[in-house]
């Protein structure tokens, strides 16, 4: 199994939860959505969560209360690409092990 895939999946997973998180409190006044920066693991090798920044945007402003500033739209679409950046990793790692596995058959 590679690091590489390995650490883009726990990346990835923060992205989603970060993703839901702002989706479920879309509805809840005030409420600031976040967003998650990636950077290149260590080597340059592989991916890993930078930071988690809540947005400075304002919410919309409904009888003198701000509501939440999420896009629902864009979250969507985010979590959209991230599911299919998350299948892309563990298809890597699936076929990983089934290589290695003919390997070690082909040995044994």
């Amino acid at each position: 199994m590679s690091d590489t895939n390995v650490s883009a999946l726990s990346a990835l997973s923060t992205v989603q939860e970060v993703s839901a998180n702002n989706i479920a409190n879309v509805n809840t006044d005030g409420f600031k959505a976040s967003s998650v920066v990636l950077e290149s693991g260590p080597g340059d090798q592989g991916v890993e969560v930078a930071a988690i920044r809540e947005s400075s945007t304002p919410g919309s402003m409904i009888d003198g209360v701000e509501t939440s500033n999420t896009d629902i739209g864009r979250e969507m679409v985010g979590m959209i690409a991230t599911g299919r950046a998350f299948e892309a990793n563990t298809t890597f790692i699936r076929a990983s092990e089934e290589m290695t596995g003919h390997l070690l058959n082909m040995i044994v």
